[in-house]
């Protein structure tokens, strides 16, 4: 249960409790509380704390590992008659395999809530740097620390521009284990120092709140200008988000010879969320450009196909070469509807999310239930987020339905269809009623052909898309008896998969009084 703060609030403030953390908010507007974000810090949280039970055994491996190459090493100079090398030596009572604790710094805190509940919630912490570029914000941070018993060793307040602060721990040396991003708006400005100030295998979790830009089609140029890349429009349009960030990440890294692995991106409410792995590795900085993909989209049908930019081809022997890709693998017209086709990317064009991670992160938050408030979500999204196949982007039974103007067919017989073919499919953590599958395009349309010959349309005009579509016979006429593995998992045990509007008017709230201050 959360350790509420008995202390009485100093006048002119009033007491937030969240988690384990109590904050004082003032009655001003110098900071504001958004209780929506307490599902983002929790699964943060909850994030942060399987990456550290994962950090800390690789770490061990890694000396137990390099422990034994040393005494392999004695043994056989004692054989040679020579004298065993120096060994590194530790204080007495030091086990250099015993965990190590870990830092974390949050570039943009606002209240300081956030780093409270690290250094609460998160056991193994060592020392969180807690920055924000307001007078008034530090000053927040700074109460609120005092007020929750915190000492400043291990949270440090400190008043700096972000940009600044990331750029000076980009030595080695002066790195973090865990970089924490959660800006108002874009984190693009703050991905070059991000990714160079984090520690090797560490964790950097990036919020964007601009979804306008990246989700929608009416600011194409910022998004490019931002992200490296152009959005869609299209039912699929907030996994095209997710993997436009992750291509900035993958991107910025590589150029100082890092790669990223995704632990878990997710799509929330009106913003993205992901927690990526950063490692230095100049032989995977190689195979980025295998990586990121174009996505050419039907501007009618919104049949979708995939482009990597950059291929791999390996000898005999195992060694690779990279080149540049053919294409593109369609024509100028769609093959399905004849509308010309929409190109959206560069983008990420591999996994969004680790199962293993997923696994472990959902072990944790089951069996610590009574630390996170909003643990029925949290279970729910990773449940369907660890169901995803790799396939990418998705289709949703609505949008299927609408293209080609007939009677809503239920998801469950689009999914049952696609499983009775021997393809494989999912939902999608970031959109109610959406469909992921390794099929073709193709095999779809005949599915919605088959389901319209069982509900006929009128009226459809042989020019437009769902004409040209329906004046196609199927190939194979769909099955739509219940497929035994329709229901996933998720479903079955009516986990909260997604989330309801939690109050009238919800959002991101305005931004708080001073043009540079941030949400709590």
């Amino acid at each position: 249960m959360a350790e509420h703060n008995d202390t009485p609030a100093p006048a002119g403030f009033k007491k937030v409790t969240e988690g384990k953390a109590t904050i004082l908010f003032p009655d001003t507007n110098e900071v504001f509380y958004n209780p929506i974000q307490e599902f983002n810090r929790d699964i943060s949280i909850a994030a942060i704390r399987t990456w550290d039970e994962i950090f800390q055994e690789e770490r061990s491996a890694r000396l137990t590992e390099k422990k034994a190459r040393r005494e392999a090493n004695a043994a056989k100079r004692a054989q040679e008659g020579l004298e065993p090398l120096p060994e590194k030596e530790y204080p007495e009572g030091v086990d250099p395999t015993a965990p190590r604790g870990i830092t974390i710094l949050e570039a943009l805190s606002a209240s300081g809530l956030r780093s409270i509940r690290y250094a609460k919630e998160i056991p193994n912490v060592k020392h969180i740097l807690t920055n924000d570029l307001e007078a008034d914000a530090v000053a927040s941070i700074k109460r609120n620390a005092d007020f929750n018993g915190i000492s400043s060793d291990l949270l440090q307040p400190h008043k700096g521009d972000a940009i600044d602060v990331l750029y000076q721990h980009r030595d080695p040396l002066k790195r973090y284990d865990v970089i924490d991003l959660d800006p108002y708006g874009t984190a693009s400005p703050f991905i070059d120092g991000a990714v160079q100030a984090v520690s090797d295998g560490g964790l950097l979790c990036v919020t964007c709140t601009d979804l306008g830009v990246l989700a929608g089609s009416n600011y194409t140029e910022t998004c490019f200008a931002k992200y490296g890349g152009h959005p869609v429009k299209a039912d699929f349009c907030h996994e095209v988000a997710l993997r436009l960030v992750l291509s900035t990440l993958s991107t910025s890294a590589a150029r100082y010879k890092r790669h990223i692995v995704p632990m878990v991106s997710l799509s929330i409410d009106y913003y993205l969320r992901v927690f990526v792995r950063v490692y230095s590795s100049a032989a995977e900085v190689k195979m980025v450009a295998s990586k990121t993909c174009l996505a050419y989209v039907c501007s009618g049908c919104q049949s979708t196909y995939t482009q990597s930019l950059g291929k791999i081809s390996e000898s005999a022997k195992g060694n690779k070469k990279f080149g540049v890709n053919t294409g593109p693998p369609v024509d100028q017209h769609c093959e399905h509807c004849g509308s010309k086709f929409h190109v959206a990317g560069p983008m990420w064009g591999k996994e969004l999310h680790s199962v293993a991670f997923i696994e472990r992160m959902l072990k944790h938050v089951k069996d610590a239930s009574a630390l996170y408030k909003t643990q029925p979500r949290i279970l729910g999204m990773l449940s369907v987020c660890k169901e995803e196949i790799e396939a990418p982007f998705y289709y949703t039974a609505n949008g299927l339905s609408g293209t080609v103007h007939c009677t809503s067919i239920p998801l469950l017989k689009v999914i049952s269809a696609l499983l009775h073919q021997g393809y494989e499919v999912s939902g999608s953590h970031a959109c109610q009623g959406s469909i992921k599958t390794n099929a073709l395009p193709s095999a779809l349309w005949d599915i919605m052909r088959s389901w319209v010959k069982l509900n006929p349309v009128k009226n459809v005009k042989p020019q437009s898309p769902a004409g040209r579509i329906l004046a196609v016979e199927p190939k194979t006429i769909a099955d739509f008896e219940m497929h035994p593995g329709a229901k996933s998992e998720s479903r079955k045990n009516n986990l909260v998969r997604y989330q309801m509007n939690p109050t009238k008017n919800w959002g991101p709230q305005a931004r708080a009084g001073g043009g540079n201050k941030r949400k709590a």
